[in-house]
């Protein structure tokens, strides 16, 4: 548990410049790319808290040389795909709840 704490409060201070950055261009048309949480099924569901958790990174590091090398790090930690796999889980929790565990 103390782990995924850490993963949230990172990625929520990493996140503090793409926020400011998102301010700073409201004058661009930006992608909604999650429109709703809403979604039929749990594995559509799934793919969106993925999708979430990838544009947030995107948002964050905005470079492709800096996400290219991150990505050559973790492809071969565990841990540090663990605590991605985390992030997806955060966010396929909190789309599980606004579907009402599709019930």
């Amino acid at each position: 548990m103390n782990n995924i704490i850490k993963s949230v409060m990172l990625v929520f201070f990493l996140s503090m410049p793409a926020m400011q950055a998102v301010y700073a261009q409201e004058d661009k048309v930006v992608d909604d790319y999650m429109p709703s949480l809403i979604t039929k099924t749990p594995l559509e569901g799934r793919l969106l808290a993925i999708k979430i958790v990838r544009k947030t990174i995107g948002a964050i590091q905005q470079d492709a040389q800096i996400k290219q090398a991150v990505r050559e790090k973790y492809q071969d930690d565990p841990q540090l795909l663990i605590y991605s796999a985390e992030l997806v889980a955060l966010e396929f929790k909190t789309i599980a709840i606004a579907n009402n565990y599709w019930r």
